[in-house]
């Protein structure tokens, strides 16, 4: 532990009070018992000092800690508390001395010195108790507070880590989709370039998607379905009419908080592995829903599914692998990733926890079927 905390003044004092009244009580109590006509102000004076006297001499022991902490040489600390002990004993008998004096008049059978000494005696363990008290607490809160501020800083850490990740496997993403689909332009430049030249006119409108929010780690649903959809665009052009895309949207859903990026290696390797491959028309179905406290994404296509070989690839390509390092920075353990060959072709859902996200801004286009 660097420094201890200090319990703010205010704190202490009322504790005393609180304290000197309970003693007050207990005093006026045993007073009646013992057949005697308790005297209640003087009662409430002598135990409210009983208490203050220590109270006033905190900020003393509050500066001892400081300065001793117990991290320090141990000899050296026994040495400090002991002797302060000591002292705190002594000033505490001379001041409750002098209040008895004010309260009942000077020592009439014995002299100053011997009452002070019978007080101290008397009071002695008490004493050393309520400084070991006061040290003891003050450490403990000390180390509380350490800890409370060691386990921020870990929170705060764990959260720039958390982005670093994130910004991360998005640096990596991005130029992974958009080389794909610069090859897929550079197929068309030679035998079609009308086409070639509206796939550009598209990228360019994904690339400024892309920038646009390119430091939102997580957007609505319909931003997403809208980058989805320039980017859909693009493989439409490239497939010609062998292609299609089929939106299922839950309405409820296109509020909802996703991963940026989420849906399109999804896309991207359903049509590179599933419709590809395949001689026949292609199918591509994006799917939302939610499930409760749960948000279903689905990407399913009608190809060819999965050999030993395509699976492998998909697997341990840069886009799965990043959607589900994504996932898992994101949302820990309340995601899933699950793949499925009930249908014919293969489909592919993501469970995120459904939460929503600022309503969409007016004029953005979003795709509901």
């Amino acid at each position: 532990m660097h420094t201890p905390w200090t319990p703010r003044f205010r704190w202490v004092f009322g504790a005393a009070t609180l304290l000197g009244l309970f003693s007050t009580l207990q005093a006026y109590r045993l007073t009646a018992l013992n057949f005697y006509e308790p005297e209640l102000g003087r009662l409430l004076v002598l135990n409210l000092s009983l208490w203050y006297i220590p109270a006033a001499l905190a900020p003393i022991i509050f500066a001892l800690t400081r300065r001793f902490p117990i991290s320090g040489r141990l000899p050296q600390l026994i040495a400090v508390h002991v002797t302060a002990a000591v002292v705190l004993s002594c000033v505490h008998a001379a001041g409750m001395t002098g209040v008895r004096a004010l309260l009942f008049g000077p020592p009439t059978t014995v002299g100053w010195m011997t009452a002070i000494q019978r007080l101290y005696l008397v009071n002695l363990d008490w004493t050393l108790m309520t400084y070991t008290t006061i040290v003891g607490v003050t450490y403990a809160l000390g180390y509380y507070h350490e800890a409370q501020a060691r386990a921020l800083k870990e929170a705060q850490l764990e959260t720039s880590l958390a982005e670093a990740r994130l910004k991360t496997l998005e640096a990596e993403l991005q130029p992974h989709f958009l080389f794909n689909t610069l090859h897929a332009i550079s197929t068309l430049i030679h035998t079609n370039p009308d086409s070639a030249d509206r796939m550009i006119s598209r990228l360019s409108d994904l690339l400024r998607l892309t920038f646009d929010r390119s430091g939102a780690a997580r957007i609505p649903l319909h931003e997403e379905l809208e980058f989805l959809q320039k980017y859909l665009e693009i493989e439409e052009t490239r497939f010609q009419d062998r292609l299609t895309v089929r939106y299922t949207v839950d309405p409820d859903t296109l509020d909802a908080e996703v991963p940026r990026l989420i849906l399109q290696p999804l896309v991207e390797n359903a049509i590179k592995h599933g419709v590809s491959p395949s001689t026949g028309d292609g199918l591509v179905e994006i799917a939302s829903r939610r499930d409760g406290d749960a948000l279903w994404l689905e990407v399913h296509d009608n190809g060819v599914g999965l050999s030993g070989r395509a699976r492998s690839q998909m697997r341990n390509g840069v886009g799965l692998a990043n959607t589900r390092d994504r996932l898992e920075c994101l949302y820990g353990d309340a995601q899933q990733l699950e793949f499925s060959e009930e249908r014919a072709g293969l489909t592919v859902r993501i469970r995120v926890p459904f939460r929503r996200a600022p309503l969409p801004a007016a004029g953005s286009t979003c795709l509901v079927a």
